[in-house]
């Protein structure tokens, strides 16, 4: 339609768009037909726009304008953010959660360099707000220093009950932390995870009896699949197979266990460059939008 009113002509326009006359005589009959109205003129030396056909050509140049600007921005942002990041990240992040986002934005802001520093939770507060660190992503629901430090949770990922094949809690229709707490429990180390398994239990007059403590979640995996003890984890870091191939099953507990969270985090009085804000806005875009925050787990 925009084709034919500029160029005045069907031929001409079909020729300015390399088709035939006729597709662009049966777009314009059709689009006739849906608005209900003629659009166009016809006389002897071609065709010109009716009053409705000028309205429809607005609004649609309009639409045209929108998808080409659509189309250039991440052209746009991806040939003009230049700049570099000093990335923090925790260690259950580094490993099963940052590695496909950060590849992706790698791949649209190729001018950026990622500068990363893997970190406990304490450094990197430490880190933001001293400046050494632009960002981080870590667990979110961890963090101490509200005060001098913001943050923005992009997921949530829920805690259950890791048990092998023949563990007879998949045959309950119930687990309890009283029933778990009469099994050996292989407890997670890394990321404060036993600090966040004493919050949860403290508030029972239960305890888990712990047979081994790791800072290795692949640990505690094979031990589960084989059947040494249970444990509870985030569904973030959960495979059903151990390293030997071995399957690990996951039962939802009755009492309510606090999700383990992911985000970003920055000083208060954080300046962000241009790459900064890229990817503060790329990770939302990819990742989901923000959701509010929740007491330590």
């Amino acid at each position: 339609m925009i084709a034919a009113a500029s160029a005045g002509q069907v031929s001409k326009a079909a020729m300015d768009i390399n088709v035939s006359q006729s597709v662009i005589t049966t777009a314009i009959k059709s689009l006739e037909e849906i608005v209900g109205t003629s659009l166009f003129e016809r006389h002897s030396s071609g065709i010109t726009l009716t009053y409705e056909g000028n309205l429809f050509l607005e609004h649609a140049q309009h639409i045209i304008d929108s998808v080409e600007e659509a189309v250039r921005i991440p052209r746009r942002i991806k040939d003009d953010v230049k700049g570099s990041i000093n990335l923090a990240v925790s260690y259950t992040v580094a490993g099963y959660f940052l590695p496909k986002p950060l590849a992706q934005f790698s791949r649209a802001f190729p001018n950026v360099k990622i500068n990363l520093h893997e970190a406990d939770r304490s450094t990197i507060e430490e880190g933001l707000i001293a400046s050494g660190f632009d960002l981080a992503v870590l667990l979110t629901s961890n963090i101490i220093n509200h005060e001098e430090l913001s943050h923005v949770t992009l997921m949530r990922s829920r805690r259950r009950l890791w048990v092998n094949t023949h563990h007879k809690f998949l045959k309950q229709q119930s687990v309890t932390l009283q029933d778990i707490s009469e099994e050996p429990y292989i407890m997670l180390t890394i990321d404060e995870a036993s600090n966040t398994a004493q919050s949860y239990w403290n508030k029972t007059p239960y305890k888990p009896e712990t047979l081994f403590r790791t800072s290795s979640v692949e640990a505690v995996r094979s031990m589960v699949a084989n059947g040494m003890g249970i444990c509870i984890l985030s569904d973030m870091v959960y495979r059903p197979w151990s390293l030997e191939g071995r399957r690990v099953e996951v039962i939802e507990v009755s009492e309510k266990i606090p999700t383990m969270d992911v985000g970003l985090a920055w000083s208060n009085n954080a300046v962000h460059n241009e790459a900064a804000k890229a990817f503060i806005e790329f990770i939302h875009l990819s990742i989901g939008p923000e959701q509010p925050s929740v007491s330590n787990i």
